[in-house]
């Protein structure tokens, strides 16, 4: 009777873990921006007026949206806290900043090669415009939704695997962090994901953790055309470590940046590293963490083309060969 209860308690064990398992990977997998796998707290883009030195360093975001091809209903882009004011934004003197969101579509909205760099340079809002708000102390701790947008009003592109559409958070005025998260949604009133749908963006500004324990991830994507990376961290602040692990290697250490500064270094990729995710991690200083710590980065390949970070990395997140030692040179 005790091992007949034995293996019973077993059973259930092991299907509350299949059960664990499965809401685990389905959080995962689900299309927050930032994702739960790259473990950022919060996007933030300063308003015009800031500070480049509290780690904005053009007051503008750009994010793009995949939506399949066989996805044929209408879905939204979901925005928590797109205000500035409150307990999450960081305020500069008196809260006075004004956020612009819009989203573009239709042609040019990613194939434009001006939509694919790093700054906002002329001709980075191409596309046809679908909507525009401007927020200033709005939605403080609550969610706007944007849309119904239907999926064929954006760009088609077989490269990026679907309907593309664009979105440009910038800094309109004032001087203050606004914090805020992202939601690509079937649903205008909940975060439901729109299946097989993704985000990608070619330059992140975002905020670090405080607790020195956790490590954010970004996920660029190393295509079979890629010899070469070179890496941009713009005011790290001296929070500890930056660093590549890939399907091959465990460790190619990265230049760090200072304060209102970049910091660059160039990376060979290896051949079997091709047509993956790289996994880069960001470990904060453990002994002397830096709080409130916000950082821009990009990464270009050989031919200084900036590469998307997905997050969802495509292939999955880097799994390396546990006998690779770490590179200190990382070359």
């Amino acid at each position: 009777m005790e091992r007949y209860l034995t293996l019973s308690r077993i059973k259930k064990m092991k299907l509350i873990y299949i059960l664990l398992l499965s809401i685990i990977t389905s959080n995962v997998m689900s299309q927050s921006v930032p994702a739960r796998n790259e473990n950022i707290p919060y996007l933030v883009t300063f308003g015009a007026d800031g500070d480049k030195s509290w780690g904005d360093d053009d007051f503008c975001q750009v994010f793009f949206f995949v939506v399949p091809k066989t996805h044929k209903k209408a879905m939204y882009i979901r925005v928590y806290d797109p205000g500035t004011s409150g307990k999450i934004d960081e305020k500069k003197g008196e809260f006075n900043s004004k956020t612009k969101f819009s989203i573009y579509g239709g042609k040019g909205c990613i194939s434009n090669s001006k939509a694919r760099q790093t700054n906002p340079v002329t001709g980075y809002d191409s596309g046809n415009l679908l909507a525009s708000k401007t927020f200033t102390n709005e939605y403080d701790d609550k969610w706007y939704s944007f849309g119904p947008i239907n999926p064929s009003s954006g760009e088609l592109s077989e490269q990026y695997g679907g309907y593309v559409i664009k979105l440009i958070i910038k800094g309109i005025s004032g001087d203050d962090g606004n914090l805020y998260k992202l939601f690509l949604s079937t649903s205008p009133d909940k975060n439901q994901e729109v299946e097989g749908g993704n985000a990608f963006t070619f330059e992140y500004t975002f905020r670090l953790n405080n607790d020195p324990v956790q490590v954010s991830h970004v996920y660029p994507y190393i295509d079979s055309k890629v010899v070469s990376v070179k890496q941009n961290n713009y005011d790290w602040d001296v929070d500890g470590d930056l660093k590549i692990i890939s399907n091959t290697r465990l460790g190619i250490h990265l230049k760090k940046s200072g304060n209102g500064n970049w910091g660059r270094s160039e990376h060979k990729v290896l051949s079997k590293e091709k047509e993956s995710s790289f996994d880069v991690q960001f470990h904060k200083n453990k002994s002397n963490p830096v709080n409130n710590n916000n950082i821009a980065f990009n990464i270009t390949n050989q031919y200084g083309e900036a590469m998307p970070f997905y997050t969802i990395p495509i292939g999955g997140v880097p799994k390396p060969k546990s006998t690779i030692k770490l590179i200190p040179g990382g070359k």
